[in-house]
């Protein structure tokens, strides 16, 4: 079974223009139609969010001198006001794309603790996130890729507690994703992440194309020297399968 976590990609997420500003004003939503104007946030709201960036902003600098225990800290302070602020205007795309990145750094900051439990919910958690941020931004390879990832690891956590169901639909929509980051640019992480995809998706369809394109690509890469730690346990299951073929 497939059961280990991808290696977790730091961001240095973007941090929203209109959060950085202190007045109200600077919090007007986008123009939307007339019919169906997004609420504005509460000065409240605003100040909650301003701290929140503040926060955000404070565990960055943690983690990047790998001080995860402040990292988290900092991240679920700055979460709840981000939630309130998505949810107030889940259109504004730049808080969505904060909110992914919060919750994607706060789950790197727990598995880097060992804190393993808390990485899948705050993957799901961010998943919806994800998939708005790569619908708005379709030539952003770096938003897709960790979209992949995202769905890897919460299918390969599903498929560790045996919820075959639940991961099945995540691998399968990671394939597509990664067959086209690979067709973009085809690197040794690139191919990694559609192997890993792969792999998934064997354990969990009945496809014969997709298990023989995972065994062939697993006897592929482990020939070539490029499959990675993650992925080698079953990739070289894989492969003996396509040399018994």
């Amino acid at each position: 079974m497939h059961k280990a976590f991808l290696t977790t990609v730091f961001l240095s997420a973007a941090l929203p223009a209109a959060a950085q500003e202190t007045a109200p004003a600077a919090q007007a939503p986008a123009a939307t139609p007339a019919a169906n104007p997004a609420p504005a946030l509460s000065q409240a709201q605003i100040a909650a969010f301003n701290k929140a960036v503040t926060d955000f902003t404070a565990g960055q600098q943690a983690q990047q001198k790998g001080d995860n225990a402040t990292a988290l800290g900092k991240y679920e302070a700055a979460l709840p006001a981000i939630r309130d602020a998505v949810k107030t205007q889940p259109g504004k795309i730049e808080n969505v794309n904060f909110l992914a990145n919060a919750l994607y750094a706060a789950a790197a900051a727990n598995a880097a603790l060992q804190k393993l439990d808390a990485v899948a919910p705050l993957y799901e958690e961010s998943l919806p996130y994800w998939r708005q941020v790569v619908q708005a931004k379709p030539t952003d390879a770096q938003s897709r890729g960790v979209l992949t990832g995202i769905l890897i690891q919460t299918a390969n956590f599903k498929l560790s507690k045996q919820d075959k169901a639940g991961a099945a639909p995540l691998y399968a929509e990671a394939v597509p994703l990664a067959r086209k980051a690979v067709a973009e640019q085809a690197n040794a992480v690139n191919r990694n992440l559609l192997l890993a995809a792969l792999i998934g998706a064997s354990q969990t369809s009945e496809d014969a194309a997709l298990k023989a394109e995972a065994a062939t690509m697993s006897k592929a890469m482990i020939a070539d020297g490029t499959v990675d730690a993650a992925n080698k346990p079953s990739a070289q299951v894989l492969a003996q399968s396509a040399k018994a073929g």
